[in-house]
């Protein structure tokens, strides 16, 4: 039986009205979902776009075979999380299990067979070795993302499709304001998973003596709330700490404020609008390499 230490991912939810049945408990059926969306989640918490990363690796996955056993109900409102790892991966077959819990109360246990296959054919292929290694990297622990951070000209290839994705196509913010001469001498970051994809960026601005600019922060709308942000940021503030700065400064879109306050920054001033959106300015301390002990 799993217990809640077992595993190293959970997906969060809250039990809906519409999830309950005539016995005033969660049907049956709906915690294979629970379990299907907790799948979705735990390739995201990987940095893994999933559809280009199959089409990348030319296959798919396909279930085999879900089991469910159950302990104990949830019921309306319940607050449930749901744990997932990949607990064995054969020559082309993968199973992950599964566990309902409510507090450390485990509700429902579950195992999801799969098998990679060729989407054609849906024929099984062989686990793919890059997809077998990012599993089990996962499972150690390990960093999902790795950020680079350089110059326009090493860069810029990159982060120019994030940055035109999010905020010209998504946010609908006119190109003729996304680029600027700045560019050419911000350091930038771009953040890539362990199958070489871009997931993010973001710059860096000298603002004043002593004080940094994070700028131009951008990440794959599909893979928001995986940590990529906070690996940029953190990247950033390293570049900003080496170079002897002691605070860094941004301006964040009032939807993000919450993100930033937990990566420690503070709001600093009153609201104000930029390219037609609410923001505020936020500022953290950070210590220089360079300074005395």
């Amino acid at each position: 039986m799993n217990r809640r230490h077992d595993f190293r991912f959970f997906d969060h939810l809250r039990v809906r009205w519409a999830e309950v049945d005539m016995q005033k408990i969660v049907f049956n059926g709906h915690y294979l979902m629970y379990l299907d969306t907790a799948v979705a989640g735990y390739w995201r918490a990987m940095a893994m776009p999933y559809h280009e990363t199959m089409a990348l690796l030319q296959g798919d996955l396909y279930v085999r075979k879900a089991t469910l056993e159950y302990h104990a109900s949830a019921h309306y409102e319940d607050r449930i999380d749901v744990g997932m790892r990949c607990a064995r991966i054969g020559n082309s077959s993968m199973v992950f299990e599964g566990g309902v819990f409510r507090g450390d109360e485990l509700l429902v246990s579950g195992e999801l067979v799969y098998v990679f296959a060729d989407p054609s054919t849906q024929t099984s292929q062989p686990v793919p070795a890059q997809l077998r290694a990012a599993l089990d990297a996962f499972e150690r622990g390990e960093a999902m993302v790795d950020v680079r951070t350089g110059t326009w000209d090493q860069l810029g290839r990159e982060a120019q499709a994030l940055r035109t994705a999010v905020f010209v196509d998504e946010q609908k913010i006119p190109a003729e304001l996304e680029w600027d001469a700045a560019d050419a001498n911000a350091v930038h970051a771009v953040a890539y998973n362990g199958f070489g994809m871009a997931l993010g960026t973001g710059r860096l601005l000298e603002h004043a003596p002593g004080v940094a600019k994070v700028g131009r922060m951008a990440v794959r709308h599909d893979l928001r709330g995986a940590g990529i942000g906070a690996a940029l940021l953190e990247a950033l503030a390293g570049v900003a700490r080496t170079r002897g700065d002691r605070e860094v400064l941004l301006h964040a879109q009032r939807s993000a404020e919450g993100f930033y306050a937990r990566q420690g920054f503070a709001v600093r001033g009153q609201p104000f609008d930029e390219a037609g959106i609410a923001h505020v300015a936020m500022v953290r301390a950070i210590t220089p390499l360079n300074a005395p002990s």
